[in-house]
């Protein structure tokens, strides 16, 4: 397999900025990196001595461990630093003296002490301001000389989306001409970011997957997505429909994905004056809380159609416990390949020795 090229580049808006065929690269890397990790065999020489900086503005549980325990894998060392343990990154203009510290500073100063730099920001840490994480992670990449990973911000879950494309590479062995439904579904919390369906749709169509975006009107994505989405499928001979009936979308899917995000209208606009407004996004999920992934539901799509979510799912509101539990499921499959994903990602962009 061609490792050259990856060494040094940050994993950012990775669906955007890596080709098919690096796709297919770092998906060959992970698997054969999970063969060894089920067979025992030892490849903790591939980062040995190498250090990852994990910067969580957010909480996590997948993302976190997998990083954790892969580094420790690859025969390296991942520190984990809490924000509101440190003086917080701040870019220029949010600094609270004796509180903060510049994003400039601190890129700076753990570019001298390790190897790579991952972050994960979006949400209250970004006032709800679209486009704001994904400015903090590019501000680190830009004073960094080693390679920034996007943990999930508020744009892109990169690392997500992978493990994602891992996950049905192994359940149907290729992308074309397989069926992909990234669906809207009810939660009953409304602060949800437009990360996962953002990337997940990229990664789909970018790998020539017939991909069908299903939510009700009012939850649209960004257009600058739904642009490169389209434009990857004319590439692809591939196609990409948006839907706003999750009856019809799952009609024949393959992959179903059933996924509650935010409304981009009602999130924070400085530039408009607008702060963001949960109660109209309270209305907006409360008036659609009949889209929920059930048995009924799913018996619309292939008898050999997978069940996917990126986790944690609201349970009796994006999905009932029948489907989540049941054979169609492969989340947990999803949640393992977390773990692969994220040690190709490192081991390629750090210099890693396969």
């Amino acid at each position: 397999m061609k490792t050259q090229g990856f060494l040094g580049r940050d994993w950012i808006d990775a669906e955007l900025d890596y080709t098919k065929e690096e796709y297919d690269t770092l998906i060959d890397v992970a698997l054969e990196l999970k063969r060894r990790f089920l067979m025992r065999e030892p490849h903790d020489h591939i980062l040995r001595g190498k250090t990852l900086f994990m910067i969580f503005y957010n909480q996590s549980l997948r993302t976190r461990n997998s990083f954790e325990a892969g580094m420790t894998q690859l025969g390296g060392h991942a520190n984990y630093l809490d924000p509101g343990k440190i003086y917080t990154p701040a870019i220029k203009g949010e600094e609270i003296p004796y509180s903060t510290e510049r994003v400039a500073d601190v890129a700076r100063t753990l570019a001298r002490f390790g190897d790579a730099i991952s972050i994960r920001i979006y949400g209250e840490a970004t006032q709800w301001v679209y486009g704001k994480g994904n400015m903090y992670v590019k501000e680190f990449a830009y004073w960094a000389n080693i390679p920034v990973i996007n943990m999930e911000c508020d744009m892109y879950h990169p690392t997500q989306a992978l493990a994602d494309l891992i996950t049905i590479k192994e359940k149907f062995g290729e992308f074309k001409k397989k069926k992909f439904v990234m669906s809207w579904a009810y939660s009953g919390s409304v602060e949800k970011p437009l990360s996962v369906p953002q990337s997940c749709v990229l990664a789909a169509t970018k790998m020539g997957m017939d991909v069908v975006l299903a939510h009700p009107k009012g939850f649209e994505l960004d257009p600058n997505v739904i642009e490169h989405c389209k434009r990857f499928a004319a590439i692809n001979n591939s196609s990409f429909e948006i839907s706003y009936n999750m009856e019809e979308a799952f009609e024949g899917a393959d992959v179903v994905y059933p996924k509650s995000w935010g409304a981009l209208e009602y999130f924070a606009d400085p530039k408009r004056g607008k702060k963001v407004d949960i109660p109209a996004m309270k209305k907006l999920f409360e008036d659609n809380k009949h889209w929920i992934c059930t048995a009924e539901k799913m018996k619309l799509a292939k008898p050999s159609a997978i069940y996917m979510h990126c986790l944690p799912a609201d349970r009796d509101m994006e999905v009932t416990d029948e489907v989540i539990d049941g054979p169609q499921s492969v989340v947990f499959d999803e949640a393992e390949n977390r773990l692969h994903a994220h040690k190709a990602i490192m081991a390629l962009i750090m210099g890693g020795r396969l």
